[in-house]
């Protein structure tokens, strides 16, 4: 029996939950549930026995938390294909059913959102097993979720008729592809038993998906094969052709693909399960009591009501709260009816309107050695805090417009400024020029703290002149 190759889609950048999933660090990344973020959790779930190394299928300037991930979770991914912008799921699937293709047309992927809970792990394993035969026999094979509740934000999968009660369920005919109704035709859809939540989740082999793409949609199979065929090598990642990618389709894999094949089956899902796609879907499946408390937060005669902060220092405090949604990060603050989840896209798109970083940009902006974060901005000066991966080191480079004075308080820094070169312990410090050539790594086998005091006319990101750097930065 063929072991099956995950592929986690891993590209999006969802806005409903902002202020914690933004343009530059979506929800995937992020531990809303539990310690784990929801890209190590879905990863976790499709791994061990039965599995391949997983397919991820991500942005460029996602691939090194993609990568840094993994790697905490103690877990490599076979391949990271990198797609060049994002033209919705139908592109992403396919490229990686190409990529499994190309090494065994008949071998079986496993396609899955990453940011998703599905907490009975071994219930979706079992699904899994299920769905295999017909799978293995050319079938596109996906995954429903047996409703509790009119449910409106999501899609659905209609059948012929009401599932059968069972402990093991089976794969079923699947009639068609249904938009997400308003609140009355839900409702209706929800007595009926006929429908099933669109999980998103797919089972099927490679060359079956290939030819599917290959006659529902040319133009797509046309454009991502030859960006597949053109891509090249870089560092470990699949890089996409773009020229040939920019001209997919931007279409999911539902419109592209599964709502004109006639070979569709489905496994109904009937454990929990939730797409987290807004805080009233984390209120749901972090609540105790009507309460969902995460971080620094308390709350005095609240009711139904998550509040939630992501600064160690910052106590977020509700009094009296219902049905509200309270959401403190150290650059932006969210406090919402708890019916109106589905409207923060709102908040983010008047935010982008007046140009206010905090639309897109996360507090803590990720690099491929670590991680920094503006702890004071002034007139002609900044204060970041720098945290540095072991054996990581950032570019060799200089600025135009500012100088730096680094204090070591955690760790060992490797300190080049021009011609000398120089190991910088804790509490010692050292002063970079203006125009000074330099870098700083971190020799050790733990992380390296450090705070960087910046002074100058600018103090933009965009004045760096790169010398040198071993992740291949322009």
């Amino acid at each position: 029996m063929k072991n099956i190759t995950p592929v986690l889609l891993c590209g999006g950048s969802g806005t409903r939950l902002w202020p914690l999933s933004r343009k530059s660090y979506p929800k995937q990344f992020a531990p809303l549930i539990g310690d784990e973020s929801l890209f190590q959790a879905s990863t976790r779930r499709l791994t061990g026995h039965g599995y391949l190394a997983p397919i991820v299928v991500t942005a460029d300037p996602f691939r090194f938390i993609v990568i840094e991930q993994l790697a905490a979770i103690e877990t490599t991914a076979q391949s990271v294909l990198i797609e060049p912008q994002g033209r919705d799921t139908g592109p992403a699937v396919l490229s990686a059913a190409l990529h499994v293709h190309a090494q065994d047309p008949e071998g079986l992927m496993l396609v899955a959102p990453s940011d998703h809970v599905i907490p009975d792990a071994t219930a979706f394993a079992k699904s899994v097993d299920v769905a295999r035969p017909a799978a293995e026999a050319g079938n596109l094979v996906t995954f429903g979720i047996t409703p509790d509740r009119a449910e409106t934000g999501y899609g659905y999968l209609e059948l012929d008729k009401a599932p059968e009660a069972s402990t093991d369920p089976h794969p079923i005919p699947l009639k068609a592809f249904v938009e997400k109704p308003d609140a009355a035709r839900a409702a209706e859809m929800l007595v009926s038993g006929r429908f099933l939540w669109n999980a998103g989740i797919f089972l099927f082999r490679a060359d079956a998906i290939v030819a599917a793409f290959k006659t529902f949609a040319p133009e797509m199979y046309e454009a991502v094969t030859n960006s597949y065929q053109s891509a090249q090598q870089d560092l470990g990642f699949t890089r996409l052709d773009p020229e040939s990618w920019q001209n997919a389709p931007a279409l999911s894999v539902d419109y592209a693909v599964m709502e004109k094949a006639e070979n569709l089956m489905v496994v109904p899902f009937a454990a929990r399960w939730s797409d987290l796609g807004d805080w009233a879907a984390v209120w749901r499946e972090t609540e105790q009591e009507g309460l969902a408390l995460s971080g620094p937060a308390t709350q005095i005669d609240c009711h139904d009501t998550l509040l939630r902060s992501e600064n160690e220092t910052q106590e977020i405090v509700g009094i009296g709260l219902s049905d509200v949604i309270a959401v403190a990060m150290p650059d932006a603050v969210l406090v919402a009816h708890k019916d109106r989840a589905q409207d923060v896209k709102k908040a983010v798109a008047a935010l982008k309107s007046k140009h206010a970083p905090q639309a897109e940009a996360f507090p803590k902006d990720h690099r491929p050695w670590g991680w920094f974060e503006s702890l004071v901005i002034g007139d002609r000066f900044q204060v970041k805090r720098i945290v540095v991966h072991p054996g990581a080191a950032l570019s060799l480079q200089s600025h135009h417009h500012r100088s730096e004075h680094w204090i070591v308080v955690q760790g060992t820094a490797k300190v080049t400024v021009d011609d000398d070169v120089k190991l910088v312990s804790e509490n010692q410090s050292v002063y970079i020029p203006l125009g000074a050539v330099h870098r700083m790594e971190n020799p050790g086998m733990l992380p390296m703290v450090l705070i960087e005091v910046q002074t100058g006319s600018y103090l933009g990101e965009d004045d760096i002149i790169r010398y040198e750097d071993v992740y291949a930065r322009e």
